[in-house]
């Protein structure tokens, strides 16, 4: 089976792009914008609407493959690419990926995918969106030219070992950490709330004080609201580097806040996201090792997730092999290819640590579906409901695609001979 054209069109995505940086230094809502001017270059504004390219593959037996470019909410901070404009990444796609594509034979997934991540512009490597969503489209043309679902054939091709079944999902609550919680607990959601903890005033308190009073408020609900007695969900907040800001990057300070919140959060096991942001890649994984050691010393089993200055497979490689993480966010987008997220969600996981198969709110149903796919391919530890902060959206695209998929793979299996 051959690609017999390349296509692209501009499409939305499920929220918007944000300024972290503006955010962070102290940038005020005005209404669901914010009022200011932006200060991360690419940025025409504070938040600005997200883009998308979706990339359809015409295959020459009439049908289409299609993935999606898209990149994370907070673009250009922790050593990412920049903002991303779907006008600009469809000129390179027609320019440097097309040639390679239009005309390819369908063989393996890992050698045409390597190829395309491998693409370049005269500037350098092409967008990570761009890698991103053009992968996503090869991997379904694979699946499709062999009949088999996106899944299974990476669960072939990478020999993961893994029986297709659903992976535990995360939800995040946006700015409305307190509905948006209680729709999470009503529908029993494995890991939860995210909380989007980004300004230190108004959304972590100067001595860490807000971030308590509602992790108390969590803890209470799930307690009343739970459908069923069991439930007992994962708590995982994102801080985006505001802890370090409010305790003035005092390591055993921050450590001894985070243990607080452990005690807080008890009996649920606790997760906490990028409480420190260092500045770059080496000096963060030494301030997680450092902070780690700091919980083990006072006995906390509050864990940590690494996710900004992690941004590639190579870094994914360092943080794990230096002991800078409990949990890894393989943030797709950021890897670029998707076969990226494909190696590094199966090397943490081979390292026994917690493989979070993330991404963002600002992505497509698209990418959230094949993501899905991957995630159960891999055995990751959970995966992210995406796209959009509503909650019941994301919810249900991955947790239909991780459904539908799963009961495809049990009938394959049903109908297999038994062998004597």
């Amino acid at each position: 089976m051959k690609i017999v054209e390349v296509l692209t069109e501009p499409v939305r995505t499920g929220f918007f792009a944000d300024d972290q940086a503006a955010i962070r230094a102290g940038a005020e809502h005005d209404g669901f914008t914010y009022a200011g001017s932006p200060v991360t270059p690419g940025f025409s504004a504070i938040r600005q609407a997200g883009e998308a390219l979706s990339v359809m593959l015409l295959l020459e037996d009439g049908s289409v493959a299609h993935g999606d470019c898209a990149a994370v909410q907070y673009s250009g901070a922790g050593g990412r690419d920049p903002v991303f404009s779907a006008a600009a990444a469809r000129r390179d796609i027609e320019e440097h990926l097309t040639p390679l594509l239009a005309g390819a034979e369908l063989g393996s997934f890992r050698e045409l995918a390597a190829r395309v991540d491998a693409g370049r512009s005269a500037t350098g490597p092409l967008h990570t969106a761009v890698r991103y969503g053009v992968t996503q489209a090869v991997l379904d043309a694979v699946a499709q030219s062999r009949r088999l679902t996106i899944a299974e054939v990476v669960r072939d091709e990478y020999a993961t070992g893994v029986d297709l079944r659903p992976v535990p999902m995360f939800a995040q609550t946006g700015d409305d950490r307190y509905g948006n919680a209680e729709k999470m607990i009503l529908k029993q959601v494995d890991v939860l709330p995210h909380g989007l903890i980004n300004n230190v005033d108004t959304k972590l308190g100067r001595q860490g004080e807000l971030l308590e009073e509602y992790l108390r408020w969590l803890v209470e609900r799930i307690s009343r609201l739970r459908p069923v007695s069991g439930y007992l969900p994962r708590l995982h907040f994102d801080t985006y580097g505001t802890v370090g800001l409010a305790f003035g990057g005092d390591v055993d300070a921050v450590a001894r806040y985070l243990a607080r919140l452990g005690d807080i959060a008890a009996p649920h096991e606790l997760i906490i996201e990028h409480p420190i942001d260092a500045g770059d890649r080496q000096s963060q994984i030494e301030t997680y090792v450092r902070l780690r050691a700091a919980l083990n010393r006072i006995g906390s089993p509050v864990k940590i997730v690494v996710d900004e200055w992690c941004n590639t497979l190579e870094d994914i490689e360092m943080f794990v092999d230096q002991g800078a993480a409990d949990v890894i966010h393989v943030k797709t987008p950021d890897l670029g290819g998707i076969n990226n997220t494909i190696e590094a969600l199966l090397l943490v996981r081979d390292r026994g640590l917690v493989a979070y198969c993330g991404g963002t709110c600002n992505e497509t149903d698209r990418s959230a579906q094949i993501s899905a796919q991957v995630a159960m391919a891999c055995g990751a530890g959970q995966v992210l409901a995406k796209p959009g902060m509503g909650v019941d959206e994301g919810l249900m695209i991955v947790g239909n695609e991780m459904a539908r998929v799963t009961a495809i793979a049990a009938a394959r299996r049903a109908r297999q001979p038994v062998l004597p």
